[in-house]
């Protein structure tokens, strides 16, 4: 037993020091540059920065973004979520679905599309020359915010109808009974009681915004809306380089998503709504009657503008022949596919195949061996570092990771040759999204049942037999849910790939937005149409093969 016990714990002590190098040491040479910009302790480097007229409005531009997007997302969200939730069209699931396509469609790829759309005889103008007058209006603050809100209203729209689900229709009968209104009861009853789920929501939403990479850079930096991550990325890829600089900045970054964090829990804890007790759950239905058709005509507002107006652009992008000769059939050609696949853009999908799946294999690998150390032994000290450490990328902006990734494996002392290689890209996409494997391996292992493992040990099965034969093959599902996320958005990933990609190497990512940037959009848009399809049919494959798990273990 206690060979066991100092074996587990040496497994947690090289886990716990692999996290700490992966994850604390790049997030901590942040803020130690951002004190330290150039070489010598400066405590008030953020504060002296933000003295600078141009920096204060830099910061000011990202939380003005992230509330708007906010105050965006949840209109979109809103309605389709009391949709969904309490009326008659909840049983149509299949808008669920439908509405995760724009959060998993890759921001840049969509600002793109909308930026095509909207330009100066652009499709829109093409179609509709009328609509001349307002495009204009599209390229500013407000384009920006309609851009990333329909690419994260989805996130905010479950959250919602979760919340809206979960509270029991008896309150809203009590409203009823005692004479309210349908507006009164959405003031009195229902808006109370899901605002502290919802203001976790609208925080992630917050982080989501400023944090974005894409757009900012894609449709920001046209417009002359500067915002912080568009701005590190200017420091650290654009020369004259300032590290320095861009340490500062993304300290800022971090802070201010850490002081969103604190403020939406104070607010959290200072409520405690119970809308789910043991009286009986019923849910109250709201029969739409003949509204039901305005209804159905805002879910395909919604569709059209974020689904349709991107998709219609990119695609229409990668078939046109020559783009000046504008939207018509004799225009119509798959040139664009077949240099795509004849040129520098293979090699650019090639590359991003197989670094996104030697990523999401090491990811997936680290994922196992941390989940197994963190279930067996929950309230330990090591193993609850360990579950911090592994999820705190997905609460850190990205760039900010990839300014600490720079900042330490390119430090003078560290030996080891990863810095402008292919290594550095894996690094960074495992690092990134090494919590998707982790909490889906989790998730199925806290599922599992003791039965299975006290049977195993008592037909004499030794703990590297057991993990081999009984408990892998039932985190199978966990492992490819994992791996799949990894993979996926690995393949998109455009802030690490465009910084951190060593000379001449381009992934689909860096690709298309070269071509757009180049003012050659048909190559880049091809890319993105072969990207998001065979990342679909990927999804699909690892979906049946987790179907077939799951089977196979009933």
């Amino acid at each position: 037993m206690n060979k066991k016990l100092s074996l587990h714990s040496l497994h947690g002590s090289i886990a716990l020091l692999v996290l700490l190098i992966l994850v604390f040491m790049p997030l901590f040479f942040v803020l130690l540059r951002g004190v330290m910009p150039e070489g010598t302790f400066e405590g008030l480097a953020p504060f002296r920065l933000l003295a600078d007229e141009h920096y204060w409005s830099i910061l000011l531009n990202s939380i003005l973004l992230g509330f708007g997007v906010v105050v965006g997302a949840s209109l979109f969200a809103a309605p389709l979520a009391f949709f969904m939730a309490r009326t008659e069209m909840k049983k149509h699931r299949w808008i669920d679905i439908v509405l995760i396509i724009p959060f998993m469609t890759p921001p840049y790829i969509g600002a793109m599309g909308w930026i095509l759309s909207m330009q100066p005889n652009g499709y829109s103008e093409q179609l509709f020359p009328f609509l001349s007058v307002i495009t204009p209006y599209f390229f500013s603050y407000f384009g920006m915010v309609l851009v990333m809100s329909l690419h994260l209203f989805p996130f905010i729209y479950l959250i919602m109808r979760n919340n809206l689900e979960n509270i029991s229709g008896r309150l809203e009968e009590a409203g009823i009974v005692h004479g309210g209104s349908l507006i009164n009861r959405l003031r009195r009853i229902i808006i109370p009681l899901f605002l502290s789920g919802y203001s976790m929501g609208a925080l992630l939403v917050f982080v989501k915004t400023i944090g974005e990479f894409g757009t900012p850079v894609t449709l920001g930096n046209r417009i002359g809306y500067y915002v912080l991550t568009s701005e590190i990325h200017r420091y650290t890829s654009i020369w004259p380089l300032d590290f320095g600089k861009a340490a500062i900045l993304s300290t800022m970054l971090l802070s201010v998503s850490m002081l969103i964090w604190y403020v939406q829990q104070l607010l959290v804890n200072r409520r405690n709504d119970q809308v789910v007790t043991g009286k009986g759950q019923t849910q109250a239905i709201t029969n739409l009657g003949k509204k039901k058709i305005l209804a159905w005509l805002y879910l395909a507002f919604v569709l059209f503008l974020s689904i349709g107006v991107p998709y219609f652009s990119v695609a229409s992008t990668a078939l046109l022949d020559i783009q000046g000769n504008g939207l018509s059939f004799s225009n119509l050609t798959l040139r664009h596919f077949v240099d795509l696949f004849t040129g520098s853009g293979r090699d650019a999908l090639w590359n991003s195949i197989w670094l996104a799946a030697l990523a999401a294999t090491i990811s997936a690998s680290i994922g196992i061996w941390v989940a197994i150390l963190i279930m067996k032994k929950k309230q330990g000290l090591k193993e609850k570092t360990m579950d911090f450490l592994s999820l705190a990328p997905n609460t850190v902006p990205g760039i900010v990771v990839v300014v600490g990734l720079i900042l330490f494996w390119n430090a003078y002392w560290n030996p080891a040759p990863v810095y402008n290689t292919w290594m550095m890209l894996v690094l960074a996409y495992v690092i990134l999204y090494l919590p998707f494997t982790v909490q889906n391996i989790k998730a199925v292992y806290g599922q599992l049942g003791d039965s299975l493992f006290q049977a195993a040990k008592m037909s004499g099965a030794s703990s590297f037999y057991m993990i081999r034969t009984v408990l892998l093959p039932l985190l199978i599902p966990g492992i490819l849910a994992g791996w799949m996320m990894t993979f996926t958005i690995s393949m998109r990933e455009l802030v690490g790939s465009l910084i951190l990609r060593p000379p001449n190497m381009h992934t689909s990512a860096t690709f298309i937005y070269a071509q757009f940037e180049q003012g050659t959009p048909a190559l880049g848009m091809a890319m993105a149409l072969v990207s998001v399809g065979m990342t679909t049919i990927i999804l699909i494959i690892i979906e049946q093969m987790k179907t077939r798990s799951q089977n196979y273990k009933t």
